[in-house]
């Protein structure tokens, strides 16, 4: 009883602490035939920042410093290898990408001499690879020669042909003399089908496996007898089940877990999602989902973006209703996920979009265009229900100052960072989400729309240089140039929105958005409108 209650304990760490959601598009699933990943890098401590880590050639005996992602705990070092490649974000030069979403999973399998965490093991994998094939390759082998020093993982790999599902956990330790002599992880890979989506979102989504079919499926050879080594399985392997082993199922991970990728299956996939409803609750886990679903229209970018920023809109789990979303319709609940109250537990849903995000993206891998051109990395800091994503060529040899590294961190503020510009509007829309967020939201769709324009124009003029560093050139200054436009232009929607909203206020405006005067001064406003609080606010303080 006391490791069960551990084990749950554990998984609500997970999901308040590395909240992120992935969502999986394969080529046949998109509108323009790119394969899509999107991550939200969920976490209360978190500082949003865009990877940079230029190409380059390195010398015999180069030594890589392995710091803990998110922690920068000391782990050890591993060789470097001769040739790396460019990596923006979380996609690299090749059109490799790579996305996470943390489970936590059972405790006793913490590897704490491991040397590679997911993090390090990620952005060392797309420095490495060409294809997410071999990226899944690099990312397990290294994992097994130097030790796997995180909890239990899904990681997304896509290329511009495949996508790729994997679930993978450190194989429980067994110390001699203080050295794991069990090191690594066992895992599955499932190859997600053209014309379909998945998604994860902090629970191991990978049940049952075919163990003869490399083409779609790839896993490590001891995953089964490992777990019959542990004492969690006793069968012939036919009926094993990956995540119902390593990360059983409980109200934790139905509810704030799964029922993300239900919301997003029930939004764009093309089976009846209404059957997994109880699933979804928390109240039924016999009744899994799926891995993957076929998708019921193919997605845009926009699509996937927007899906990013889903709050349950339309379902029964909406966060914009109820007296929980207060006067002004706020889709997001503070933590801690679970209180009791005069003898009562309550507990508050975990959409999608979320406040406590770091940084977010969709990224996109175009097989018809060159490497340099293809790799398409949209970028955006903070929660993703207000943030603008921005978008760099995964070829860029620069990135905007207002993402870099050592531009203020979570204890220090920096007038030129996007983050805190971001979080400065994002915390303000807060206030009066039905309000403020509403024209927030507007802004971010005028600027994402015009930036898929901006994208076919730049596509096709780097297009008709002849030279790759031609077109390294040209794409680089045009990541750059557009991220330093918007930081200009959210600069100015920041000083707008306090003017337009202060006190709870809305003041008017003319046709061209322009402020009234009240007529006999042009600094003096009219009587601003009052919008108050929402009927059902009301109704609910009235009763």
């Amino acid at each position: 009883m006391k490791r069960v209650f551990f084990l749950i304990l554990l998984v609500f760490f997970a999901v308040d602490s590395f909240s992120c959601t992935n969502l999986l598009v394969s080529k046949g699933a998109s509108k323009d035939g790119s394969v899509m990943v999107s991550y939200a890098a969920d976490s209360h401590t978190r500082y949003g920042t865009l990877v940079y880590m230029p190409r380059g050639r390195h010398r015999d005996g180069e030594m890589i410093e392995i710091r803990e992602w998110g922690k920068e705990r000391f782990l050890g070092a591993i060789p470097q290898v001769p040739y790396t490649f460019n990596v923006i974000g979380n996609m690299n030069e090749y059109q490799v990408l790579i996305g996470e979403s943390t489970w936590g999973g059972r405790p006793e399998f913490m590897d704490t001499t491991a040397i590679l965490d997911y993090g390090s093991l990620i952005y060392i994998t797309l420095q490495r690879a060409k294809t997410a094939r071999e990226a899944i390759e690099i990312f397990t082998s290294l994992a097994d020669e130097y030790g796997y020093a995180s909890s239990g993982e899904s990681i997304s790999f896509a290329d511009k042909n495949e996508v790729w599902f994997m679930d993978i956990i450190a194989r429980k330790p067994k110390y001699e003399n203080g050295v794991n002599v069990n090191k690594g992880a066992v895992w599955v890979a499932v190859r997600i089908p053209d014309g379909y989506i998945s998604a994860h979102a902090n629970c191991a989504r990978i049940t049952t496996f075919p163990k003869d079919d490399p083409e779609n499926c790839l896993y490590s050879p001891d995953v089964v007898q490992h777990a019959r080594d542990c004492g969690l399985y006793e069968g012939d392997g036919s009926d094993f089940s990956f995540a119902d082993t390593f990360c059983p199922l409980d109200f934790s991970a139905m509810r704030a877990c799964e029922a993300r990728v239900w919301s997003f299956f029930r939004k764009h996939g093309a089976e009846d999602m209404d059957k997994y409803i109880d699933f979804a609750r928390g109240d039924n886990p016999a009744n899994r989902m799926p891995l993957y679903v076929k998708a019921k229209e193919k997605l845009s970018v926009k699509d996937v973006a927007d899906m990013m920023r889903d709050h349950y809109e339309g379902t029964e789990f909406d966060m914009t209703v109820g007296i929980a979303a207060g006067g002004n319709e706020l889709p997001y609940r503070w933590r801690p996920s679970s209180y009791e109250i005069d003898g009562k537990k309550g507990y508050n849903e975990r959409a999608i979009a979320t406040q406590q995000t770091g940084f977010w993206f969709v990224g996109q891998c175009r097989g018809w265009l060159p490497d340099e051109i293809g790799g398409l990395f949209w970028f955006a800091v903070d929660d993703a229900g207000t943030a603008p994503l921005s978008p760099f060529y995964a070829c860029s040899d620069a990135i905007s100052e207002h993402y870099a590294l050592g531009n203020g961190s979570m204890l220090e503020y920096s007038p030129t960072s996007m983050f805190w510009l971001q979080n400065r509007i994002a915390q303000f829309a807060y206030l009066r989400y039905n309000h403020i967020g509403k024209e927030v939201r507007e802004n971010v769709d005028a600027h994402e729309i015009a930036m898929i324009d901006a994208i076919a124009v730049a596509d096709a003029k780097a297009y008709e240089l002849n030279h790759s560093e031609d077109r390294r050139a040209y794409l680089t200054d045009f990541s750059v140039s557009q991220a330093n436009a918007l930081f200009k232009k959210w600069k100015a929607l920041d000083e707008y929105l306090l003017v337009k909203f202060i006190d709870g206020n809305t003041k008017r405006q003319n046709p061209d958005g322009s402020f009234k005067n009240n007529g006999h001064s042009d600094r003096i406003p009219p009587q601003p409108m009052f919008p108050g609080y929402s009927d059902t606010y009301k109704r609910a303080v009235a009763k």
